[in-house]
């Protein structure tokens, strides 16, 4: 029955990594830092301590933290999964837009996005100059769950938020309104 139950659950791969939907609230609270910025490197190297090991260093120009301490530069070390991530630097180029919702660092100075492609939002903007992002499901499933927190919670949305928890499925979403959202559901948040 357990593994019936298992089988049964949505997974998807980023190269070798099997990830279990999350919706934003769970995120969040997995997020020990979210920060929006741009790549300034990235570049692919054995782990200092654990020489078998590879991994992707990523910097980032800090725009803004949205929870932990981040600096004006923020730099992360990620666990490489396979030989398709080292090749194209497990997804991060140079001057890429982020957003991103990173796990505390292991013993071993390792993190990543929580929920690797789900914690990880490309910015891009739509032919009237307004920021979107997305993640690498789409955004599917990102606020599923998330209006019944928030009654639970009693907090209150504007009916344009309100609106988009609703009515999201996938796709897009306002980068204005996904730092709002981060705000309202995440401890710590800023």
């Amino acid at each position: 029955m357990l593994a019936c139950a298992l089988l049964s659950t949505p997974a998807f791969a980023q190269d070798g990594a099997l990830t279990v939907a999350r919706n934003l609230k769970q995120l969040t609270e997995r997020s020990a830092v979210i920060v929006r910025g741009n790549v300034v490197s990235a570049r692919v190297e054995k782990h200092p301590e654990l020489r078998h090991l590879d991994t992707v260093v990523v910097t980032l120009r800090v725009r803004e933290s949205l929870k932990g301490d981040a600096g004006a530069t923020f730099t992360f070390r990620q666990y490489v999964w396979g030989l398709r991530d080292r090749r194209e630097f497990a997804g991060y180029r140079k001057g890429q837009h982020l957003l991103l919702m990173l796990i505390a660092p292991s013993r071993h100075g390792l993190s990543s996005p929580a929920g690797l492609e789900q914690g990880r939002f490309l910015i891009s903007r739509d032919a009237a100059g307004r920021e979107l992002a997305v993640n690498g499901r789409a955004n599917a499933g990102l606020l599923e769950g998330v209006g019944e927190w928030f009654d639970r919670e009693r907090k209150v949305l504007t009916p344009e938020l309100s609106s988009r928890i609703e009515s999201h499925r996938a796709g897009a979403i306002p980068l204005e309104e996904l730092t709002t959202l981060i705000r309202m559901t995440s401890p710590g948040a800023r």
